[in-house]
């Protein structure tokens, strides 16, 4: 993934933290899978859960006539750095449940999985860890729990605020998916459609913007060419079906251009994420896609490969990237979920710690 260059070979690797996610879902499974099949790209990696939870995680991943991956328990994060080789290294937390019933929504899996972030997170931002890798929680369970907050973004948002003693309004994020292929970055997360088109304004679609061209200038190391997608079919087609690119869009798009932003748009939306798209026979047009709401940003991404995408938060004052998948209770715990997604998430962690 080439969101970023990767730093020299004698550099230190950045000190990562990994969450177990939702205990009832294949997060920890495909934890221990991505540190038994790829331990060189897990050097500098924990995991922050319930120990139990992970031997169970390492015995459902174990191969037949083999053992299960041993679990090493950690008394610090840096211990991390000199842990066994061929093992999964596990800093426990306190108060998190044993392991819980595949497949359930419930209260104490949902509180496990948010303990799990607040802890990784309030450990990045007192710089005990250069990063976070979040493995998948349930929403509903996080409900359940009474957590406030829809997912990972909002809450580790909270916490950062918190953090720097200002109001959650004041520690703008924006969720960013991101595979070799395309990049894209969301106006609106975690609310209703309704609710999503009620946030295509000026403002935050400035402000999105503004977020997407700093994370990128520094990534990239030059300003990232940003496509804006519409709202409405065929862009409004001048508004004949609906007002949101002429009265919002554009001039956010003629705003963030007269602050030296490379924004263009906004297009038709059924066409500009395959304009964005580069492959190795042709660069796409755009470095990042603008899109209006979760899912019209989300599922061009997870159709070109679910195992290829990485989530991460841009403007967090820390390091925050997720495999771009879900609990899939339905398969929890019989071993066959794949940690591709999650391993792709470290790396892309790593390099955005380095940088």
């Amino acid at each position: 993934m080439n969101l970023l260059v990767e730093g020299a070979a004698e550099a230190p690797q950045p000190l990562l933290a990994i969450t177990q996610g939702d205990p009832a879902g294949i997060g920890p499974e495909i934890v221990a899978r991505a540190f038994r099949d790829a331990p060189c790209d897990l050097r500098g990696c924990f995991v922050a859960g319930d120990v139990e939870t992970l031997r169970r995680a390492a015995r459902c991943i174990a191969r037949p006539g083999e053992p299960s991956l041993p679990v090493a328990v950690l008394a610090s994060p840096a211990e991390a750095r000199t842990a066994p080789p061929r093992c999964l290294p596990v800093l426990p937390l306190p108060g998190l449940p044993g392991p819980v019933p595949f497949g359930a929504v419930s209260a104490e899996a949902g509180r496990a999985a948010a303990d799990c972030v607040v802890w990784a997170a309030r450990a990045a931002l007192r710089g005990e860890v250069d990063g976070l890798v979040t493995a998948p929680l349930h929403k509903e369970a996080l409900a359940a729990a009474g957590v406030d907050y829809p997912g990972h973004t909002e809450l580790l948002q909270a916490e950062a605020a918190r953090h720097a003693g200002v109001p959650v309004a004041g520690m703008p994020v924006r969720m960013m998916l991101a595979s070799d292929e395309l990049r894209t970055v969301l106006v609106s997360i975690h609310v209703s459609l309704r609710d999503a088109i009620a946030a295509v304004t000026p403002d935050n679609v400035l402000r999105t913007l503004e977020i997407t061209h700093e994370a990128l200038r520094r990534s990239l190391g030059r300003a990232p060419r940003i496509g804006v997608a519409g709202l409405n079919p065929h862009a409004g087609e001048g508004g004949l079906f609906g007002h949101e690119e002429t009265e919002s869009i554009a001039p956010a798009i003629a705003a963030a251009r007269a602050r030296g932003i490379d924004a263009h748009g906004p297009f038709a939306p059924d066409t500009v994420f395959m304009r964005a798209r580069s492959t190795p026979q042709r660069a796409g047009e755009f470095d990042v896609v603008l899109a209006m709401y979760h899912d019209q940003g989300l599922i061009p991404v997870k159709y070109l490969g679910v195992d290829k995408g990485v989530n991460v938060t841009l403007g967090l004052p820390l390091v925050r990237a997720s495999p771009d998948h879900g609990t899939a209770f339905d398969i929890a715990g019989r071993g066959t979920a794949d940690a591709s997604s999650l391993i792709e998430a470290v790396r892309m962690a790593r390099r955005l710690a380095r940088a």
